[in-house]
């Protein structure tokens, strides 16, 4: 494992794609969101993710220092094409455009079409809690075809990812956040490259056979070499059974179908869609009984005896906050393999050796 301080992969990160035609904000913004997942031990969708999108910026599939096209706009109700921007660029644009109208008229929903890959659902739910406002969130990945639904062994879903974010008052958010797949796709990812394994079956081969190996997703690999889930046969199972997968067709619906951006599908290009509701509780509950009944609620549930070898129950969020936490003093740790990826990724689009020795310093 390497351990690498939080502002040094900031900073690292950040150097890598303005030497990939970002500017320097947007270079900083992508770093920061991406070391933020880690942060949050959210390690799939944190600095793993470098390697490929410079790969996608490469082919042209994202498209660097994007403003978004507002292409349906009432009161509270916007459509928003990212025009496949980095996620963590247009992504904040839209969510802002959601709260904007939100605070206006108490409730609103805007769906983003045509998004880089948006990275830690969890960052834009947190965005709006901020706001002091809950939100809804359906995504989907056209183009991604990685999940068997419940009952079949072949690819028809993306990993869909679904997100509430609920403020508290004086307290961090309850953000719930999470693949409709046993595993994000990044997490596969993770295990390829010498990071946390497999859940037990998490992976599905097209006979059936119930499996752990990321070889199953993406063939044959070299630990350093690219990754490319067409190579592979088999697919990633849905979550729950028959209501994990039911909810997934739903992100695909209304993440993908509704926004525009297309359910995925084979031969799609590469796009996240999010369909997103925002509501004000000062608008809908004048009275403040929200606050105080989450706040009953919460101790009501986490006062439950634990199961055995459970320290305590916990509440979305709070497992990332400890996370936070750690990694902020510890720094963050990659295994080996992830962080030879990056660095080779960086040497490709020229970043000095002065820079990545100093990223380790």
């Amino acid at each position: 494992m390497v351990t690498v301080q939080v502002q040094n992969l900031i900073n690292f990160v950040a150097d890598v794609f303005a030497h990939a035609d970002s500017s320097p904000e947007e270079a900083r913004r992508i770093a920061t969101y991406l070391t933020t997942a880690n942060l949050t031990g959210h390690d799939s969708h944190g600095v793993i993710r470098v390697p490929v999108y410079i790969r996608w910026k490469k082919m042209g599939s994202i498209v660097p220092d994007q403003t978004v096209e507002v292409v349906v706009d009432t009161p509270s109700l916007a459509v928003v094409d990212g025009k496949f921007g980095y996620g963590q660029t247009v992504t904040p644009q839209a969510v802002k455009i959601g709260i904007e109208k939100c605070k206006k008229s108490g409730l609103a929903a805007v769906a983003l079409r045509n998004a880089g890959h948006i990275g830690r659902v969890g960052d834009w739910a947190e965005m709006a809690a901020t706001e002091g406002l809950v939100s809804v969130h359906f995504v989907n990945a056209a183009g991604s075809v990685l999940v068997a639904p419940y009952g079949g062994v072949e690819r028809r879903l993306s990993t869909a990812p679904y997100c509430v974010g609920i403020p508290r008052d004086g307290q961090g958010p309850i953000v719930l956040d999470f693949a409709t797949s046993i595993v994000a796709e990044g997490k596969v990812l993770v295990a390829s490259r010498g990071g946390k394994k497999l859940p037990k079956g998490a992976l599905i081969d097209l006979d059936g056979t119930l499996s752990e190996d990321p070889a199953v997703l993406y063939g044959p690999h070299q630990p350093e070499g690219p990754r490319d889930h067409g190579q592979g046969k088999g697919a990633i199972r849905a979550f729950g059974e028959h209501k994990g997968s039911g909810l997934a067709l739903i992100c695909e619906l209304l993440g993908g179908a509704l926004t525009g951006t297309g359910a995925t599908g084979p031969n799609r290009r590469f796009a996240n869609g999010m369909f997103a509701v925002y509501v004000d509780p000062k608008v809908l509950d004048p009275g403040n009984f929200f606050d105080g009944e989450i706040s009953r609620y919460v101790t009501y549930f986490k006062d439950t005896k634990p199961a055995a070898d459970v320290d305590a129950v916990l509440i979305p969020g709070e497992p990332e906050a400890r996370m936070r936490a750690d990694r902020t003093k510890n720094g963050v740790p990659l295994p080996d393999d992830t962080w030879a990826a990056i660095v080779n990724t960086a040497r490709e689009v020229g970043v000095s050796e002065v820079s990545i020795q100093r990223a380790t310093a």
